[in-house]
């Protein structure tokens, strides 16, 4: 059955979860670099850089995490290193 393979299911704007994917890892690598110039982002800042897509934001914070940043909580919403 195609309908739960989350490879084929589309997310906003008709992109599959693996599209998803490597716009969240695109995305981290840019923030990943931002945050060795500047110490740390806001959480807005990674939402624009995910495009205001909510998988992609989600997806995001998850890679910063997994590269061993600190991506904070709702007191303090920033990601630094």
């Amino acid at each position: 059955m195609d309908s739960c393979d989350p490879r084929v299911k589309a997310y906003r704007n008709g992109k599959t979860f693996d599209e998803c994917r490597q716009e969240a890892r695109q995305a981290a690598e840019i923030l990943a670099a931002e945050i060795a110039r500047s110490g740390e982002v806001s959480w807005s800042r990674v939402i624009e850089a995910s495009g205001h897509d909510e998988i992609v934001y989600k997806l995001s914070l998850k890679y910063l995490r997994e590269k061993g940043h600190d991506i904070g909580n709702n007191k303090a919403p920033r990601v630094k290193q």
